[in-house]
């Protein structure tokens, strides 16, 4: 069975558009005018490196069995799909367009997983013993999620790695570090038979290579706990976020690999409150294991990017983490001075632009 997939964003989107899409699949990708006349007329390229192999692969969209259509905010009806996706920035939700499709999106009852950093207000509703309430402050427009059944989103871990190159055009995507997608369950499970059978469609994926067949990496991983994606957040705190820096940015590697000690300790800090949230240590990826996936990280993250070029609001995983501590009684030093150093920085950004 063929499904037919809508997903909002078209920059990382296009790589599980790209992975979906291998398996008969059929996405649809909204996005900004100039992006999807690109996208209808040439359909995107996804390039990725391939382990033990020196050339990277490039995936072109228009050789892949499913097809692939791309439209503006007010072009599409959630009601004509059998999945939703996020792929956007936390704070585009809020802008015009976008924000009618994604009430449309809440209140056509469609299953929606989020492949944000940020995770939707709705899904982190269904992380019992909080007060939900007061995680709003992390969120740029958290009215914007207000028609959401909690039950029907679900978090997909970015965990992939992704840039667009800036010499190339904007229908092109770089593959930086080919981890997988985790994806936890929703509460129906009619729609946890779709996660399951794209899951297995992405498993079954063979790339037609000049040696012959080969399997790729990216894949789209199901898991009972809904816990499993929120492991992004020790990575964001102990390297995404300490990217940004009082004067600009840095890079991923060296956020992490300056100050080991420093960074493992955020790491195990931001672990140790999932697991007090419910989450098992096997949920969970240890800081070994990300430390030495940082080492290729030789990029500044994205948010550091953002607030480096100006931008008013960027996703505040790291006020959520902050939030959700306190709530437990708990800080950290760094954490608390990561908050303070983004509210600052964004707070520059603003009154510049108001100037």
């Amino acid at each position: 069975m063929a499904y037919n997939i809508l997903i909002l964003g078209a920059s990382y989107g296009s790589l599980l558009a790209s992975k979906l899409m291998f398996g008969g699949h059929n996405v649809t990708l909204v996005c900004l005018p100039a992006e999807a006349d690109l996208i209808n007329s040439e359909g995107f390229r996804v390039r990725m490196p391939v382990r033990g192999r020196k050339e990277q692969i490039e995936i072109d969209s228009r050789k892949l069995a499913g097809k692939v259509t791309a439209a503006g905010p007010a072009d599409v009806n959630p009601a004509d799909f059998d999945l939703i996706g996020l792929a956007m920035q936390e704070p585009q939700y809020r802008s015009p367009g976008v924000r009618e499709l994604l009430d449309a999106v809440a209140k056509s009852g469609k299953p929606c997983m989020s492949i944000m950093n940020m995770p939707p207000l709705p899904y982190v509703r269904r992380i019992p013993g909080l007060n939900h309430d007061a995680l709003k402050p992390a969120y740029t427009d958290p009215s914007v999620w207000g028609s959401f059944t909690p039950g029907n989103v679900t978090l997909c871990s970015p965990d992939p790695q992704a840039v667009r190159p800036p010499e190339e055009k904007v229908n092109v995507l770089q593959v930086t570090l080919p981890t997988n997608f985790k994806v936890a369950r929703f509460d129906n499970e009619s729609y946890n038979t779709i996660l399951k059978k794209l899951a297995a469609d992405v498993e079954a994926v063979r790339f037609d290579a000049p040696e012959g067949k080969i399997e790729l990496p990216v894949k789209l991983k199901y898991h009972e706990s809904i816990f499993v994606p929120l492991a992004k957040w020790a990575m964001l705190l102990a390297g995404n976020y300490r990217c940004i820096t009082k004067d600009g940015m840095r890079t991923a590697q060296e956020a992490v690999h300056s100050n080991i000690d420093e960074s493992r300790s955020v790491y195990n800090f931001v672990n140790d409150l999932c697991v007090k949230l419910g989450a098992a240590p096997t949920d969970l990826v240890p800081f070994e294991k990300y430390a030495a996936a940082a080492e290729s990280l030789t990029r500044p993250a994205s948010a550091a990017r953002a607030l480096n070029n100006g931008a008013p609001y960027i996703e505040r995983a790291d006020k959520l983490v902050q939030l959700i501590a306190k709530e437990k009684g708990l800080s950290h030093p760094v954490i608390d001075g990561i908050v303070d150093l983004v509210d600052r920085r964004l707070e520059a950004n603003r009154a510049k632009a108001a100037a």
